[in-house]
């Protein structure tokens, strides 16, 4: 098998991580998502796997918390695309996931992925094409990928592990230009809190050489308050112990669902991840 290079610095870097933990799920038995396409992207690439792992990421912890994560994110995806037919996809920064194999839309769906230039490259050489579906080499904070994107369909823009390696002003921004593009349209992504943001930085810095974490979103209804066509629909900790409960046996660490029953009734660590589902419509105005 050719082997990939993949050389990535930076916040890219850490979409290795992604691709890691999808290839060990695919790997074990029973599996979460069964993503044989990350399986076969990890045994491509030619990159030295060890530097994740770490004495706070085991691998099996890994595998579990990418696993069961990207699985919420396709669930609120597919359920977009049952309600809708014709529709569009923004997956922002959309890293090595192949999610839109794993979710495998209809015809009428068009799918983005936007990334930066070297993760897009990396994605050309480790997937295949596929019909209606289309990668942009750019950072998602800069105004003008959005351009070529039509506007005549309901969008669902996917924001997995994106928002805290932006800056606070620039994320508002991107979500308010697309808000103002698009009629009607959902967005799923999640956040860290204050003290989730300085807990992965300590980690990344110990892993990657630097804190790449910027935005902590305290609270889910922030968005909702700096764009008022964003309206809360779901906002789920990642700490819930009905995420637990959807985990393989054997999986879930011994005590993990009494130690989420607790944390939720303690709002700093409750929201320390949260996955949030926004809905918005046509502007009032």
């Amino acid at each position: 098998m050719t082997q990939v290079k993949v050389r990535l610095t930076d916040a890219m870097e850490t979409s290795l991580i992604m691709l890691y933990g999808l290839a060990m799920d695919a790997h074990a038995e029973p599996t979460i998502l069964g993503d044989t396409m990350a399986a076969q992207a990890f045994e491509k690439v030619d990159y030295d796997f060890t530097r994740l792992n770490t004495r706070l990421v085991s691998p099996k912890d890994m595998r579990a918390k990418v696993a069961a994560r990207a699985k919420y994110f396709d669930t609120w995806t597919a359920e977009f695309l049952a309600a809708h037919e014709q529709a569009t996809v923004l997956h922002l920064g959309a890293g090595l996931d192949p999610r839109v194999w794993r979710v495998d839309p209809g015809p009428e769906v068009r799918w983005y992925d936007i990334d930066y230039p070297g993760v897009v490259e990396a994605r050309g050489k480790l997937f295949p094409e596929r019909g209606n579906y289309q990668m942009i080499a750019s950072s998602v904070t800069d105004p003008e990928w959005l351009e070529q994107i039509p506007t005549d369909r309901p969008v669902l823009v996917v924001a997995q592990g994106l928002t805290m390696y932006l800056q606070p002003a620039e994320g508002h921004a991107l979500f308010r230009r697309i808000t103002e593009r698009f009629p009607s349209g959902a967005l799923a992504l999640d956040t860290h809190n204050w003290l989730g943001v300085r807990g992965v930085n300590k980690m990344l810095k110990r892993q990657f050489g630097a804190p790449l974490l910027h935005w902590a979103i305290n609270d889910a209804h922030e968005l909702e308050r700096v764009n008022p066509r964003l309206r809360c629909a779901d906002a789920v900790s990642a700490l819930s112990p009905a995420l637990v409960d959807e985990l393989p046996p054997g999986l879930a660490p011994r005590g993990s669902k009494l130690f989420c029953q607790v944390v939720q009734l303690i709002p700093t660590l409750r929201n320390i991840s949260l996955f949030v589902r926004y809905e918005f419509d046509a502007d009032p105005a």
